[in-house]
C-alpha cells in the first residue's frame, strides 16, 4: 500500500510523464471504464474459453505422454530428448507454424497454448511416475493390481505431488502462450486489449489489462491450485510434518 501511495504522489509531483508510466488512479479509472463499457468482461471471457480449452487438452496430453514416457523405456529413448529439447522452445515460436496450418483462427491459438503448456506437464509428470518407490508397484502386484488399476490407484495418486507443480507450470506458460498469440493478431481476448492499448497509446488501458490478468492469475492460484496442493499434503499427511 505504501508503495503504491508513493507512485501516485510521484506521478502528481510530475517526476515522469502521465503517458509513458501513468499512476495509480489513472490506471483504477481505466480498469472501471473497461469493466463499465464491458470490454474487460467481454475480454477475460474470451480469453478464459481459450484457456481452459488449451490447458485441459495439454493437462490430458501432458499426463498421457509424461506417463508413457516413464514407463517405456522405447518411448523415452525415441522421444524423451525431443521433448526436453522443445520444452527449451519459446511458445511464441510456434505461432507462425501455426498461422500456416490454420490460418488465423481459433486453432492457431489453441495450438500455441498447448505447445507451451503440455511438455512442462509432460516433464513433471515423468519426472514423478520415475520416482514413484519400486516398492509400491511390487506391493500393489503382489496384492493383485495390474493395468489400469495399478496405474490409476497406485502409479498417478503417488506421483500427483510431482504431477501439480506441472499442472501449476502448465497454467502459467498457457497463460503466457495465450497472451503472446492474441497480441500478434486481432482476435478478441485481453491480449486485443493490450494490442488496442499500444496502438493507442494508452498506457493507462494497457496497465489497467495488465492488473486483471495478474488479478485473474491470483484468484486461480487461491481458489483452485492452493486448494488442490492443500488436499494433497492433507492426504499424504506433509502437512503435519
Amino acid at each position: 500500500m505504501a508503495l503504491v501511495l508513493a507512485w501516485e504522489a510521484a506521478s502528481r509531483l510530475g517526476l515522469w510523464r502521465p503517458w509513458v508510466f501513468p499512476s495509480p488512479s489513472a490506471i483504477g479509472r481505466s480498469l472501471w471504464s473497461g469493466v463499465v463499457d464491458g470490454s474487460i468482461p467481454r475480454g477475460i471471457a474470451t480469453s478464459l474459453r481459450r484457456l481452459v480449452i488449451g490447458y485441459l487438452l495439454s493437462l490430458v496430453g501432458g499426463v498421457g505422454l509424461g506417463l508413457g514416457l516413464a514407463r517405456s523405456r522405447t518411448l523415452r529413448e525415441s522421444l524423451g530428448t525431443i521433448v526436453t529439447g522443445l520444452q527449451a522452445l519459446p511458445s511464441i515460436c510456434w505461432l507462425p507454424l501455426a498461422l500456416l496450418w490454420f490460418g488465423l483462427s481459433e486453432s492457431a491459438i489453441l495450438f500455441v497454448v498447448v505447445a507451451g503448456s503440455l511438455l512442462s506437464i509432460t516433464v513433471a509428470t515423468e519426472s514423478g511416475v520415475s520416482n514413484v518407490p519400486p516398492l509400491y508397484v511390487r506391493a500393489a502386484r503382489t496384492m493383485g493390481a495390474r493395468g489400469a488399476t495399478l496405474y490409476l490407484r497406485v502409479i498417478l495418486p503417488a506421483a500427483l505431488p510431482s504431477i501439480l507443480s506441472g499442472m501449476r507450470l502448465g497454467w502459467t506458460f498457457a497463460w503466457r502462450s495465450l497472451m503472446a498469440g492474441e497480441l500478434l493478431f486481432v482476435s478478441g481476448g485481453l491480449g486485443q486489449l493490450l494490442a488496442t492499448g499500444r496502438e493507442l497509446g494508452d498506457m493507462a488501458r494497457v496497465m489497467a489489462v495488465m492488473v486483471a490478468i495478474v488479478t485473474l492469475g491470483l484468484v486461480t492460484e487461491v481458489l483452485f491450485f492452493k486448494q488442490l496442493d492443500a488436499r494433497v499434503r492433507e492426504v499424504w499427511g506433509t502437512d503435519r510434518a
